[in-house]
């Protein structure tokens, strides 16, 4: 089966979303599942998993209701307090929703440089594991430095860094980034998406050569195993329409076994969300 592990749904509202912002116009819409099938359909994609886009346990009931109604959303990465003192009990409620698969939190937004690194949160990341939930990684590149010694101390929770941990690919910055990439990757426990690539370059004029050396990192630091597809629609729309997202990885993995292309397109997603 192939997977798209990242893509969004949402019913905008101004203040809600103001992330998406004026000059990201053409997204500030509803995108709801009935926008999304045909894509799939016409790509040749089999299911999906939502993802969350707003801090709130509104968003993660609004993402199952939708799981709910429509088969091809296998696994739904929605949102809890991890820092709230009773965030065993919550889990335990969460976790009779079969189609709740982790959780993520915006901490690219967060201003404190230390925030994975406070206790209560870290508290709320260890209760994960026991209810087999999994954690979806959210930073600019410039976090990337405390993410390593996060991962490090939760060896048997299942991580994945969304957006190869949003490298400079406007700025062509890659040098650091590659490091700590390749530091991180260490860490057997966590994969990493490929995704949110063009958002991250210069969404009008961008070409594949812009994105080739931050793919061929990942690759080379996580392996094909450790490697899953995302087409982080409908945010991905800034750069191109969904063929063209998906056509990049398609291009890049080309060269790889038949096996390795099927781990990256789904069989990866499938294992680790257990969809």
């Amino acid at each position: 089966m192939c997977i798209d592990a990242h893509q969004h749904f949402w019913k905008y509202e101004p203040v809600k979303d103001a992330w998406i912002t004026d000059d990201m116009s053409m997204i500030q819409r509803d995108f709801f599942p009935g926008d999304l099938a045909a894509e799939l359909q016409a790509n040749g994609i089999d299911a999906c998993v939502a993802v969350q886009a707003d801090q709130s346990l509104l968003e993660t009931r609004f993402l199952l209701d939708l799981a709910n109604e429509h088969t091809f959303i296998r696994g739904v990465v929605g949102w809890i307090d991890l820092k709230a003192d009773d965030i065993e009990r919550q889990l335990s409620e969460w976790s009779k929703f079969p189609k709740l698969k982790g959780f993520r939190h915006i901490v690219q937004a967060e201003k404190d440089p230390g925030f994975l690194l406070q206790e209560d949160f870290k508290r709320g990341i260890k209760a994960l594991a026991k209810h087999h939930f999994t954690y979806d990684i959210l930073v600019y590149h410039t976090q990337l430095k405390q993410v390593i010694p996060f991962v490090a101390q939760f060896p048997n929770q299942a991580f994945v860094l969304d957006h190869l941990g949003k490298p400079g690919i406007k700025d062509k910055e890659i040098s650091v980034w590659k490091d700590e990439i390749a530091y991180l990757a260490q860490q057997q426990h966590v994969c990493c998406k490929l995704s949110g690539l063009v958002t991250e370059a210069d969404w009008k004029n961008w070409k594949y050569d812009d994105l080739l050396p931050y793919l061929d990192v990942a690759l080379q630091a996580f392996g094909p195993k450790r490697l899953m597809f995302g087409s982080d629609w409908p945010v991905s729309l800034l750069g191109g329409g969904y063929q063209q997202i998906k056509e990049i990885i398609e291009r890049f993995i080309d060269p790889l076994t038949t096996a390795e292309k099927v781990a990256i397109m789904g069989e990866n997603a499938i294992r680790f969300y257990n969809l």
